[in-house]
């Protein structure tokens, strides 16, 4: 089902993106790859924050200019993250099929991302212009993993949202070809953990270095 899904949504995407850039002048589609350091926050006193995860994403953005200096920009990304839980009791899990007693939880996830924001963006100078950023996001469970690679789908919520903000700075290489280079803080909405043993709500969020190039 999720496989079904990922397809579906990265297929949709990928037409609508496409669709705009060919009957619109002045706009632009960006590859973009960012390690990111992401970690999970519990609202529950029970549930403590233990450790960081280093990960990546990586997509196509669309920016669709309606002035410019301002852009509405979305995309398609695949995003490699997750974070580290601990228990103050053991908890009754799902890993792989099996009910297990844990403390620790380590997640390793992956999301089917789509972005829809605004950009702001300075006048070129010396060959760079910078751009400052905020939005919202959606993004689809695709894969949920324990740290001994063993499957987590029962712990884990399908879908995910939150906002975004960031910066950086677009550097010509010429034309209309750049490379980006920016940081963007991500924080979700919605509780991505599924357990009902311990009735808390747990966000992922993430700090992304962000390198690019427009063509």
């Amino acid at each position: 089902m999720r496989k079904k899904l990922y397809v579906l949504v990265f297929l949709l995407g990928f037409y609508s993106v496409h669709s705009s850039g060919q009957s619109e002048k002045g706009n632009s589609f960006s590859f973009l790859l960012s390690p990111q350091i992401s970690w999970m926050k519990s609202d529950h006193n029970a549930v403590a924050s233990n450790g960081n995860v280093f990960g990546f994403d990586f997509g196509v953005l669309y920016d669709r200019f309606f002035d410019k200096n301002y852009a509405f920009s979305t995309g398609v990304v695949i995003n490699s993250t997750g974070g580290k839980l601990t228990y103050r009791d053991t908890i009754p899990a799902n890993i792989g099929g099996e009910i297990v007693d844990v403390t620790d939880f380590d997640y390793k996830l992956k999301y089917l991302e789509i972005p829809l924001g605004l950009k702001l963006f300075t006048n070129d100078f010396r060959r760079t212009k910078y751009y400052a950023e905020m939005g919202l996001y959606m993004a689809f469970n695709i894969k949920a993993r324990d740290g001994n690679g063993k499957s987590l789908n029962e712990e884990v919520n399908l879908f995910d949202s939150g906002y975004h903000v960031g910066g950086g700075m677009y550097y010509s290489l010429g034309g209309t070809t750049y490379l980006i280079f920016g940081l963007r803080y991500n924080a979700g909405f919605t509780d991505i953990t599924s357990n009902d043993v311990i009735d808390d709500k747990t966000n992922l969020q993430r700090l992304e270095f962000r390198f690019g190039i427009v063509f």
